[in-house]
């Protein structure tokens, strides 16, 4: 059967992001509901891991005479590319394949840059309060009143895309979110009457900080970085699909889906099988993180 555009393609296959989004609410709290949001994550690390091993073909090989095959259950498509192939002939599952390697390293590395920075800060300013704090929270401040996608695309522009350029943006951008956590917290934690033995002990402030404080704030940590997985894999998808992110041929999810954008009419499997990847690894990354801070906040744990 022939689908003439996106529309008629979802409509036939029964996908329904609402409907999925009630089942996930609705079990929300029940024994089996982090399964899915697990298993998503789950393959998409698998995948991420050996996804050129798994690829039938080649991600950056082009052929010409088969370029918009449709997926394999359309009449005119092929077992041989069963997502189809794009406006140059590549096959749709490898490159989906070995985006996911792409985004889940872009994704690792931004967030560990950020977090090691923004803890590092927090802490500072948490511990030894005065003027250092005062100093630190203003760029917070700053840094969080910025658009973020909107500063990176500029920055980005400057100085070309390129993977390493936006690793670093980014985790440059985005180390304000867990200053500002970590300094919440250190300020409590500092308080405590550990802290105030080890200070008698004579443990210097370094050693507090790392042995002391910082052991406290990992479970934090954990959470803040789990959902912003989602968020760094949407926002590098959307710089990649505007153009200013990763650069082609390299296979990421948001130039697979901007090289669709202007043929969905006629080819809208280019677009919609890594838009769904996306979709789904950033649904599950959030769903996990929210599900990851209630059972490790002993506030929300007790209610």
């Amino acid at each position: 059967m022939k689908y003439k555009g996106l529309k008629e393609a979802v409509r036939h296959s029964g996908l329904s992001l609402r409907r999925l989004g009630q089942f996930l609410i609705r079990r929300k709290g029940r024994p089996g509901y982090i399964v899915i949001p697990i298993v998503i994550l789950g393959l998409f690390v698998f995948v991420g891991a050996f996804g050129p091993l798994l690829a039938p073909h080649s991600a950056t090989e082009t052929n010409l005479s088969i370029r918009y095959q449709p997926p394999a259950w359309d009449a005119d498509g092929s077992w041989k590319y069963p997502l189809g192939t794009d406006h140059l002939g590549r096959d749709i599952l490898s490159r989906i394949l070995v985006g996911a390697r792409v985004s889940l390293t872009f994704a690792l590395l931004a967030v560990g840059l950020a977090g090691i920075i923004g803890t590092l800060l927090g802490l500072i300013a948490g511990y030894y309060g005065s003027w250092i704090d005062a100093i630190i929270m203003r760029l917070v401040d700053g840094v969080m009143s910025l658009p973020l996608i909107l500063v990176a695309m500029a920055i980005v522009v400057v100085f070309g895309p390129s993977f390493v350029n936006l690793l670093i943006v980014l985790g440059c951008l985005m180390w304000a979110f867990y200053a500002r956590l970590v300094r919440g917290d250190t300020l409590s934690i500092k308080e405590k009457d550990f802290v105030a033995l080890a200070k008698i002990a004579g443990c210097s402030s370094p050693r507090i900080i790392a042995h002391h404080i910082f052991p406290s704030l990992v479970h934090s940590l954990v959470v803040l970085a789990t959902l912003q997985i989602g968020l760094v894999i949407l926002m590098e998808s959307a710089l990649s699909f505007l153009g200013v992110g990763i650069p082609p041929p390299t296979p990421a999810w948001g130039v697979m889906v901007a090289d669709g954008r202007s043929v969905l009419d006629i080819a809208w499997w280019v677009s919609l099988f890594p838009g769904l990847a996306i979709g789904a690894v950033v649904l599950a990354a959030n769903l996990f993180g929210d599900w990851l801070r209630d059972k490790l906040d002993p506030r929300l744990r007790q209610v």
